[in-house]
């Protein structure tokens, strides 16, 4: 055995355990964090499988919530529950006095009937409003959940090296609460937990974020400066006209004729009327219903959608121009129509002077691994937007198909969303790379 090596190898698991006298270097605790990142893999993965075959739906992740918040307090953190209804935040103390990260994971899975087959697969269902649904980790919250407890375990092993503290946000209902009540000012999510305090005491003077994504290599990093995924909004149009026989339409007001010169008319705006060389913008309609009879012409039709942008201006201007084409198209054939948009989610945008301090690490955190610093804006949305408005922040996305299935993978969302475990520890890396790395304030340590 070579006795340098073997010492070498004892003295980076000391600095991994917290055990070392004087206060580890940057380099020597990003280091060590790796160590323990390896080292605590298998129980990572476990946590995973489990939290996928037990999912649970936005404000009802009960079970989970208990498990993450039972390991936090095993950790020695100062542990919140209950905050945004199944919230858990967790504070780790530093050795020394130093600034203060916080770091979030989304706890909340789908009603989606998953279709993969994997020995760990959801049967679970639950109740989204009102309804009994199929439940599935169809977007990788599960996964996130536990590169989160992974990334608490290894940080509380080495908290009298770390300067300052850190804020462990597992939060419910980033998809939605699936207690949702239209019309009673509800918040939910990222927006709830401010509100209740969750980043109150301390307060984060940087937040990190990732989220896995098919269609990416398996451990890549990819991020980008400034928007990095879109607004989401709701819309809903009413359009009234008056109720008549189906042989005699000119009796009345056809609403179903108006509504589809609207949905067309609404095309228009992204096309011809918003400066799309500026940022991308998006006007889908999801649904449409109207009428009880296939010979009558109904007195009303109502049609609902989302709206996606990545510049604030733009979004307002998209609001105004959806009610104004709707107005004017029903107005032309003697119809009248209400527009009403809900905002959801605002843009999640990469604080630039952050994510450029940051760069260094995340390119030292990649390795050969595949990353980008510039990677395509993606129309989804996420509440981490609300986090944002707290403190500088940066969100990252991770890459979980398989070599050469990247084309070919589900979606998130998609009942065969398929996760590679592999990469699972790249995140985990990454989330303890940032931390280290921003509470010593460095850029770049080298190993």
């Amino acid at each position: 055995m070579n006795i340098k090596l073997a010492r070498a190898g004892l003295f980076s698991l000391a600095i991994a355990l917290g055990a070392t006298a004087q206060a580890a270097t940057p380099a020597a605790t990003t280091a060590a964090a790796d160590t323990a990142a390896q080292a605590i893999e298998a129980k990572m993965l476990t946590w995973r499988r489990d939290f996928h075959q037990h999912p649970e739906l936005g404000n009802a992740e009960v079970r989970s919530a208990k498990i993450i918040a039972d390991h936090l307090k095993k950790l020695g953190m100062k542990v919140r529950t209950g905050v945004a209804k199944t919230g858990v935040v967790g504070v780790l103390e530093g050795g020394r006095p130093g600034p203060t990260v916080a770091l979030r994971a989304d706890m909340d899975a789908l009603p989606v009937k998953e279709n993969l087959g994997l020995p760990f697969e959801s049967k679970a269902t639950g109740t989204y409003r009102g309804q009994t649904v199929p439940v599935m980790h169809a977007c990788g919250h599960d996964t996130h959940m536990a590169i989160l407890m992974a990334t608490a375990e290894i940080l509380a092993g080495m908290k009298k090296d770390l300067p300052g503290k850190v804020v462990f946000l597992f939060q419910p209902a980033e998809e939605g609460p699936s207690d949702f009540e239209a019309g009673t000012g509800q918040t939910w999510g990222a927006k709830a937990m401010v509100e209740q305090g969750a980043l109150a005491d301390p307060k984060p003077d940087a937040i990190f974020g990732l989220h896995v994504f098919s269609g990416m290599e398996t451990g890549t990093l990819a991020w980008r400066a400034g928007p990095l995924m879109a607004s989401a909004d709701s819309y809903s149009v009413t359009v009234t006209g008056r109720q008549t026989h189906g042989a005699l339409p000119w009796r009345g007001v056809d609403p179903v004729v108006a509504s589809a010169q609207i949905i067309n008319g609404l095309q228009t705006i992204v096309s011809r009327q918003l400066d799309i060389s500026k940022e991308p913008a998006i006007v889908s309609v999801g649904q449409i219903h109207g009428g009880v009879r296939y010979n009558i012409i109904p007195d009303e039709v109502v049609f609902e959608g989302t709206l996606r942008a990545f510049d604030e201006g733009m979004r307002e201007d998209m609001h105004k121009r959806v009610a104004q084409t709707s107005a004017s198209i029903a107005e032309a054939s003697g119809a009248k129509a209400e527009t009403k948009v809900t905002k959801i989610y605002d843009v999640t945008s990469n604080d630039p002077a952050l994510t450029a301090k940051m760069r260094p690490t995340l390119v030292r955190v990649a390795g050969a691994k595949p990353w980008t610093d510039n990677v395509q804006k993606s129309t989804g949305a996420e509440d981490f937007s609300e986090l944002s408005r707290v403190a500088p922040s940066l969100f990252l996305f991770l890459g979980i198909s398989k070599p050469g299935e990247e084309k070919t993978a589900a979606a998130n969302h998609s009942p065969f969303f398929y996760v590679d475990e592999a990469g699972l520890i790249q995140g985990v890396r990454a989330l303890t790379h940032l931390t280290v790395d921003y509470l010593h304030g460095v850029d770049a340590p080298k190993p």
